[in-house]
């Protein structure tokens, strides 16, 4: 019977303790190269700058390669989870130069959004996805109603579509761009939800932000010749 090799535990400790540094490096490494390649050109970018008020740049989680090689190094927030893949997204998002809130609807979620929307009333730039982090895609959670009612802000909805690209077999079909293609990001009139309105208002201000969000998405598809 052949032996099974395994790891000392020494090692499986120190593996565990590095992996998401090596593997977030690998990632960033290969996005930059990829980026480097791309043509990028955005619509709608001067709805981030038309006012002093907070702003949730609000796109579908499978759609955040685009959004971190335009908008790296400009200080702007990313709320990641607690998750294992949590771990190697906060260290991809912060070799990009984002600054990172970490918290998720299991850990850490109410002190998250909290200082989420600390930092949305002083005017800062959130990147978010509404879907996630586990979905199901395309569904906007109650979280950024609470945070844009909770932090003054207005939601721009977003999408970044990549021609060509690979989409991953993954539960959000993560959109990896190919090399020498091109990108295009696209924002929406912002959305707002006013504090104090009703459960049925607010549901309808969800049902809104879901369908300017997959109709920015149509537009950018059509636009790259996909449908």
């Amino acid at each position: 019977m052949m032996a099974v090799w395994r790891y000392p535990f020494g090692m499986r400790a120190w593996w565990c303790r590095v992996r998401p540094a090596v593997f977030a490096s690998l990632i960033y490494g290969l996005a930059r190269c990829i980026g480097m390649t791309l043509r990028i050109r955005t619509k709608g970018e001067e709805l981030l700058t038309a006012n002093s008020k907070g702003k949730i740049v609000a796109g579908w989680h499978g759609r955040s390669f685009l959004a971190a090689l335009r908008w790296a190094n400009r200080g702007w927030y990313v709320l990641v989870s607690h998750s294992r893949d949590g771990e190697i997204m906060t260290k991809v998002f912060q070799k990009f130069g984002f600054k990172i809130v970490r918290g998720s609807t299991g850990k850490g979620g109410a002190r998250a959004a909290v200082e989420c929307a600390r930092l949305l009333r002083d005017g800062e730039v959130l990147l978010f996805s509404p879907d996630g982090p586990q979905g199901p895609t395309h569904l906007v959670q109650q979280g950024i109603l609470w945070l844009a009612q909770n932090g003054n802000a207005e939601i721009l909805p977003t999408t970044a579509v990549a021609r060509p690209r690979k989409l991953i077999n993954s539960w959000d079909s993560y959109q990896v761009p190919m090399p020498f293609g091109k990108g295009l990001l696209i924002l929406s009139d912002p959305i707002s939800v006013p504090k104090g309105i009703s459960e049925e208002e607010v549901e309808k201000k969800r049902v809104e932000i879901e369908n300017a969000i997959d109709r920015v998405e149509l537009e950018g598809e059509a636009e790259m010749d996909y449908l």
